[in-house]
C-alpha cells in the first residue's frame, strides 16, 4: 500500500526528469505498481482511510511521484456532473487538444507539493488521451474541464513538469487569454 512517506517531495530530482515508457506487456512488477497507484488516489478520497493511514486526498498520481521514472498515471475524480473517471494508465500522451483553454479557479494542488502556490494554472479545455489500461487495452478518451485538467497535471509529472511552471510569475491571477474558469478544486 503506498503512503504518504512514499511520495516524493518538491525538490527530488525525479520529479523533474522525463519519465521511461513502459515496455508493453507491462511486467507484474508494473502491473502491481499501477494498481497501487490507483488504491491510493481512490483511498485518499475515502474520509475513513485517509484519516486513519494519514493520506492527503488527491484526484491523480504519475509514477514520478513514487520515485518511479516510469509513464504510468492514475487518475480518479468526478467531472462538473457528477460523471466518474477512473483510470489506471501506462504511457498516456495527448494526441489533440482543443485552442480553448482551462484553469481551476481556485489553483491547483499537489500531492508532492506540501505548500499552496497561488495562481492560475492554464490548461487545455479538451485533450484526446491514447493509453494502456492496466488490463492491457489500448484506449483512445476525449476528455473536457475538470478531468482534462487532471490529465494534463499528471502527464506533466512524466515530462518532469510542475503545474507551478506554468503559472505566470508576474500576474499570477491574470486570467489565461481565450480560456473559461473551471469552479471545482
Amino acid at each position: 500500500m503506498i503512503t504518504m512517506d512514499d511520495i516524493v517531495r518538491d525538490g527530488h530530482p525525479v520529479l523533474r526528469q522525463t519519465a521511461e515508457a513502459v515496455e508493453l506487456p507491462p511486467t507484474e512488477e508494473e502491473k502491481q505498481q499501477l494498481a497501487d497507484m490507483i488504491e491510493f488516489v481512490k483511498n485518499s478520497q475515502d474520509a475513513d482511510i485517509a484519516e486513519k493511514y494519514g493520506l492527503r486526498p488527491g484526484v491523480g498520481l504519475a509514477a514520478p511521484q513514487i520515485n518511479i521514472s516510469k509513464r504510468m498515471i492514475a487518475v480518479h475524480c468526478e467531472d462538473e456532473d457528477g460523471e466518474e473517471y477512473s483510470y489506471a494508465l501506462f504511457n498516456p500522451r495527448i494526441v489533440s487538444h482543443s485552442v480553448k483553454r482551462a484553469y481551476l479557479a481556485t489553483g491547483e494542488g499537489c500531492l508532492s507539493v506540501d505548500e499552496a502556490i497561488p495562481g492560475f494554472v492554464p490548461r487545455y479545455q479538451k485533450i484526446r488521451v491514447k493509453a494502456t489500461t492496466l488490463e492491457g487495452e489500448d484506449i483512445d478518451i476525449r476528455l473536457k474541464g475538470f478531468p482534462a485538467i487532471v490529465f494534463q497535471h499528471e502527464i506533466d509529472h512524466l515530462n518532469g513538469i510542475m503545474f507551478y511552471d506554468h503559472i505566470q510569475k508576474d500576474q499570477p491571477f491574470a486570467e489565461p487569454e481565450n480560456s473559461v474558469a473551471i469552479g471545482r478544486s
